[in-house]
């Protein structure tokens, strides 16, 4: 798994790159087919009072592209909120394609029961 984390207009410190780190461990324990993690974290400045942190992120699944996107006042809140959407995405796809896979399952076992009524 390749994790790429930049910043814009932001200098990443150790600490915002591990707290992302240890975030994504919770995708990670859900859907562990991740191949590329992209996480971009920006500061938008409106004006002085307005200061916007932006939390984006693209994550590469096998077949699936999901993309998450989070704007709050502060930093930690927005890769809080990011998370739990690309959570609950992670979780959808998780879900679709293992109801996928069973269902083509439970077709190829079903036998043809030959009828017990004609054997008498």
């Amino acid at each position: 798994m390749n994790l790429t984390i930049s910043g814009h207009h932001l200098e990443l410190t150790p600490a915002i790159r591990e707290y992302v780190q240890a975030k994504l461990e919770r995708i990670k324990r859900h859907f562990d087919h991740v191949i590329d993690i992209t996480v971009i974290l920006s500061v938008d400045k409106l004006s002085e009072k307005e200061k916007r942190q932006r939390a984006e992120i693209n994550l590469h699944v096998r077949g699936k592209d999901l993309h998450a996107e989070s704007i709050s006042h502060d930093l930690y809140a927005a890769i809080d909120t990011l998370i739990d959407k690309l959570d609950r995405q992670v979780i959808k796809h998780k879900d679709k394609v293992q109801d996928h896979q069973c269902t083509a399952m439970k077709r190829l076992e079903e036998p043809q029961a030959p009828d017990a009524t004609h054997a008498l």
